[in-house]
């Protein structure tokens, strides 16, 4: 558990201001868009593909309707289903794609707040 608030720093992006927190997390996932996405990306290292974008749109779209970031093997499935590969060729393709981790690059990337304490799988 945390003792200590985040930090909370701007980024001036061409669709306007965003705050994230001391990890580059948006604190309000309602303010993503794909700039900030390029932005995040860039900051650590990646170099977006449709398959990227894929995984964000599916992402986006489970907080819509749930509330709450996917868990990863929610997005696994929807890889497998997407690519027409087995769960095991879709775990190695979610972790090529993002290879620091599923928290640490997709949540991140897609706009997700940063998990104080979940597993991803």
């Amino acid at each position: 558990m945390r003792t200590l608030p985040d930090a909370i720093n701007t980024l001036q992006l061409p669709s306007g201001p965003v705050q994230v927190d001391e990890h580059g997390y948006l604190t309000d996932p309602d303010l993503w868009t794909p700039e900030f996405a390029l932005h995040a990306a860039r900051a650590e290292g990646l170099e977006l593909t449709p398959l990227h974008h894929e995984v964000f749109s599916f992402m986006r779209a489970y907080l819509d309707d749930h509330g709450i970031a996917a868990d990863a093997r929610f997005v696994i499935a929807h890889i497998g289903a997407h690519l027409d590969v087995t769960k095991s060729d879709a775990r190695k393709r979610l972790f090529e794609l993002f290879p620091y981790g599923y928290v640490k690059q997709a949540c991140k990337i897609a706009g997700m707040r940063q998990p104080r304490a979940w597993s991803t799988g």
